[in-house]
C-alpha cells in the first residue's frame, strides 16, 4: 500500500432535523392539542485511531466526509432519529489541524482514541415544546441547525522510541533489518528508503522499543532538498536519535563533516530535534578501512560528549551492545 503521510480533507457534520407542527386528532379527542415532535440531532464526524492502519491513503482518496442529517420530527410527539456518526479511521500518530494554524485540533496518540472533528447540528423543537397555558395551540416549530463544517490538514507522525538518522546509504535500513522483523528495501545506492519504516526491537526477555528508519538526509533537507523535509517530522516524537555514520567511503574529516551536516539539518528543522539526545554509530565495521578510522573518530565524537558504538549489520558485530545501549538510554540510564 502506498505510504501517504499528509492529507487535506473537508468535514461536514449532519444538520439537525426540523421540528414538526402537528396536532393530536383522535376519536373522541378532536382537539387533543399540539403533538409535533423534535427533529433528531445531526451525525458527528469522528476521527478514530486504528492500529491496523499505517498510511493516510484511504483518507486522502475520499477528501470530503459528510455526516447524516437528523430525521425530522413527526406527529404524535414522535421525535426524529439522530443522524449516524461518520467515523474516519486514521493511523495512530495522526495529527489534525486547521489549514495555516500551528496549534493542533486533535492528536491521536493511542489505539482506539476518538475525537469529534465536527459536531452535528441540534434538531429543531416541535410545536409541542411551545405550548403554554395561554397559548395552547402554537403553530410554530424550529428548523434544525446546520452541522459544523471545516477544512482540515492531517499529518502522520510515526510513534517511535528511537529514530535512525544519517546520510543516504549510511546503512540505516540494513541495521533495522538486523535488529527487528522489519524488512525495508536494502540496496547499494542512495535514497533506497523512500518512506519511513518501523521495527520492534527486543532488548532482553521483557523489554522492547520501537525503532524508526527515515530516508537519508542531505544538506538542505530542512529546506526541502532530497526527501528530508517530508519525513523529518517523523522524528519529532522520538526520545533518542541513533546517528549512523558510514566511514567506508571517506576519511575522518569527511565522516565528521557528514555528522555535522545531519546535525545542522536537524537543528534547522526545529529546536526540538536538535535538543534530542543521540548516540553515534559507526556502521560497516567489518570493513578494514572502517576499523582503521574508528579509534580516532570515536575519540573526536566522545570529546563532544557523544556516545559512540561500532557495528556491522552484515556480521552482527556490536549489534547486541548497541541494542542494550539504546534500551538503557530510553530507560533513563
Amino acid at each position: 500500500m502506498k505510504f501517504i503521510d499528509e492529507a487535506h480533507i473537508r468535514v461536514e457534520a449532519g444538520g439537525g432535523g426540523d421540528g414538526c407542527i402537528a396536532f393530536l386528532r383522535e376519536k373522541f379527542r378532536p382537539n387533543g392539542g399540539p403533538a409535533g415532535g423534535d427533529g433528531g440531532r445531526g451525525g458527528d464526524i469522528v476521527a478514530c485511531a486504528d492500529p491496523g492502519l499505517t498510511t493516510l491513503l484511504d483518507v486522502s482518496l475520499r477528501r470530503v466526509f459528510r455526516g447524516e442529517r437528523g430525521q425530522d420530527g413527526r406527529g404524535k410527539s414522535r421525535h426524529g432519529r439522530a443522524g449516524t456518526d461518520t467515523v474516519i479511521r486514521m493511523p495512530v500518530g495522526t495529527q489534525v489541524r486547521r489549514p495555516g494554524a500551528p496549534e493542533l485540533t486533535v492528536d491521536l496518540v493511542r489505539a482506539g482514541q476518538a475525537a469529534v472533528l465536527a459536531a452535528g447540528g441540534h434538531g429543531g423543537r416541535g410545536n409541542a415544546r411551545f405550548a403554554t397555558p395561554t397559548h395552547q395551540a402554537p403553530r410554530q416549530a424550529e428548523k434544525g441547525r446546520c452541522g459544523q463544517a471545516r477544512d482540515l490538514v492531517l499529518e502522520l507522525s510515526l510513534l517511535a522510541d528511537a529514530g535512525l538518522v544519517g546520510l543516504p546509504n549510511a546503512g540505516k535500513s540494513s541495521l533495522l533489518t538486523r535488529v527487528s522483523a522489519a524488512r525495508p528495501k536494502v540496496a547499494d545506492y542512495p535514497f533506497t528508503t523512500l518512506e519511513p519504516a518501523l521495527g520492534v526491537v527486543r532488548a532482553g526477555a521483557e523489554s522492547s522499543f520501537v525503532l524508526a528508519d527515515v530516508p537519508g538526509l542531505i544538506a538542505g533537507a530542512s529546506r526541502g532538498s532530497g526527501l528530508g523535509l517530508k519525513f523529518l517530522r517523523h522524528l519529532s516524537r522520538t526520545r533518542l536519535l541513533v546517528h549512523l555514520l558510514d566511514c567506508s567511503m571517506t576519511d575522518q574529516a569527511g565522516s565528521l563533516a557528514a555528522f555535522e551536516t545531519v546535525t545542522a539539518e536537524l537543528a534547522a528543522h526545529s529546536a526540538g530535534l536538535a535538543g534530542k539526545p543521540q548516540l553515534a554509530v559507526l556502521s560497516k565495521c567489518d570493513l578494514s578501512e572502517v576499523r582503521e578510522q574508528a579509534p580516532a573518530l570515536r575519540k573526536a565524537l566522545e570529546d563532544r560528549n557523544i556516545e559512540v558504538h561500532t557495528v556491522s549489520a552484515a556480521s552482527g558485530d556490536g549489534i547486541e551492545e548497541l541494542v542494550a545501549a539504546v534500551a538503557r538510554r530510553l530507560a533513563g540510564g
